[in-house]
């Protein structure tokens, strides 16, 4: 199925129910008109960090299912895999072959030998320092081979996850043959996780090199498109490198918006909140949660330092159950520039304003992609978090079947649902439509999208001082709270 104008569920095989089969049902029972699409977080055979470190991709983790269950899905949904383009799990074969064989192993080139990364007496303390990490030790691993002999490979993320070269002729074979598994299994578009990461260049802060960059993205993209798949580079960091790739006609996230509403709503205040929508491409999927932490640094200079870091500190004093130490290293975070909380519970588990979050959420430009723990304005698990001390455990939450349903009756969650179908059924939400955003005053927005064939509108205005919402379908009011 191609990609659809239409909402995108995020959700783990297991989250709802316990296998693929389970949410298959669940779906269709449910959630078929609010749902046009599903990005199925890594639901291949992985050995750590929730399934971010595959063994393999040719399969299904057999606990979730197999490739049946996802074709399945695929008949009457547009589907996302992930693809770990920058890592690779240190269990799986080929890396074992390496540890195996050393530097004769068929598939050493897939690997990046620090040694031979860097000219002789490197890296040095310099080098190390100018690397982008997000985490506080150099990003290496040592491998020692059946033969006694050792060396270092580069690791940027946990230690299950081996970074794999992308410049070498047996890393775009490994990629091209994946991307033909997953054309044939059901898939639509194509994740592209920790792709900043991927090009490690002498010198360089390894992040996101220019021009190198581009020409593994153009080299990918084709690889894709010839199997008539889209690809979705997945990067947090400055706004303006989502941008360059929405300059060439990539689609983008928007990470930023997140951190945009919740500025939004704990200061009553529009002015970011309206020059960012209409900053912003149609081209790209708009969140405001992820399987990972609320995204910090995506904000920077679309919201000033001070007003960043009001944001974190309202969201810890408001938000439910939220405290600073579950973003530390005691809860095993990887990633300094993030926060961890669910969304409904970053706003003090509050119906009202988490509705308004996700209208704004609808009315943005793209395609809205709502997590499956948001969709159900679930609430901080704090009793995975510290059965696991993994700090993004906070917003992992296992629903059972049926817990899931009693979810669906709570008044917020059809009013999410409500939008969802509004969104996905009217056209004045074309992405080749417009957007026109206006504020009448400094608590005042007026977003307003209109399509470009049927010419149909829709309008959310907020002001966030009364605290009256208005949706209107054309001149039809939908929802009001006053």
């Amino acid at each position: 199925m191609m990609i659809e104008n239409k909402v995108m569920l995020i959700t783990y095989p297991d989250s709802i129910g316990e296998n693929l089969k389970d949410l298959s049902s669940f779906m269709n029972k449910y959630l078929s008109k609010a749902i046009g699409g599903i990005h199925i977080l890594p639901f291949f055979p992985s050995t750590g960090d929730r399934g971010f470190a595959p063994t393999r991709y040719d399969m299904a983790d057999e606990n979730f299912g197999d490739w049946s269950d996802i074709k399945r899905l695929s008949e009457d949904y547009y589907l996302m895999f992930d693809f770990m383009v920058n890592h690779i799990s240190k269990q799986s074969h080929y890396f074992q072959d390496f540890v195996e064989h050393g530097k004769q192993s068929k598939y050493k080139d897939l690997f990046i030998d620090v040694q031979e990364f860097f000219p002789e007496d490197r890296p040095t303390d310099e080098d190390i320092d100018l690397i982008y990490k997000r985490k506080d030790k150099p990003p290496f691993q040592e491998v020692t081979f059946a033969n006694g002999e050792s060396t270092q490979v580069w690791n940027t993320f946990g230690e299950e996850q081996i970074d794999l070269d992308v410049t070498k002729a047996i890393t775009l074979e490994y990629i091209q043959e994946t991307f033909e598994d997953f054309k044939a299994n059901g898939a639509s578009i194509i994740r592209l996780d920790a792709f900043a990461y991927a090009i490690k260049k002498l010198d360089t802060n390894c992040f996101f090199v220019e021009p190198e960059v581009f020409e593994l993205l153009e080299t990918v993209d084709k690889m894709a498109g010839d199997q008539g798949l889209t690809i979705l580079p997945e990067i947090h960091e400055h706004y303006t490198i989502q941008h360059k790739l929405s300059d060439r006609d990539y689609y983008i996230y928007d990470f930023a918006l997140p951190m945009v509403v919740l500025y939004s709503l704990y200061s009553g205040k529009t002015d970011r909140l309206a020059a960012w929508l209409m900053k912003s491409p149609m081209k790209q999927f708009t969140t405001l949660d992820t399987h990972d932490g609320i995204g910090v640094v995506d904000a920077k200079d679309i919201l000033t330092d001070e007003e960043i870091d009001y944001t974190s500190e309202k969201l810890y004093s408001v938000g439910a159950n939220v405290k600073k130490i579950y973003s530390s290293e005691a809860y095993n975070n990887l990633d300094i520039y993030q926060i961890n909380s669910t969304y409904y519970s970053a706003l003090g588990e509050d119906d009202f304003d988490y509705f308004v979050a996700r209208a704004i959420q609808i009315f943005a430009p793209g395609i809205p992609q709502i997590y499956y723990v948001g969709l159900l304005a679930g609430k901080n698990d704090i009793e995975l978090l510290e059965a696991t001390k993994e700090g993004r455990n906070i917003n992992r939450h296992y629903y059972s079947l049926a817990e899931a349903e009693e979810e669906l009756e709570r008044g917020v969650v059809k009013d999410i649902l409500m939008l969802c179908e509004f969104r996905n059924q009217s056209s004045a939400f074309d992405l080749d439509g417009s957007i026109a955003v206006t504020t009448e005053d400094e608590n005042s927005i007026l977003i307003t999208r209109k399509g470009r064939v049927e010419k149909a509108t829709a309008s959310l205005y907020i002001d966030f001082k009364d605290g009256t919402v208005v949706i209107k379908d054309n001149d039809q009011v939908i929802w009001k709270n006053v």
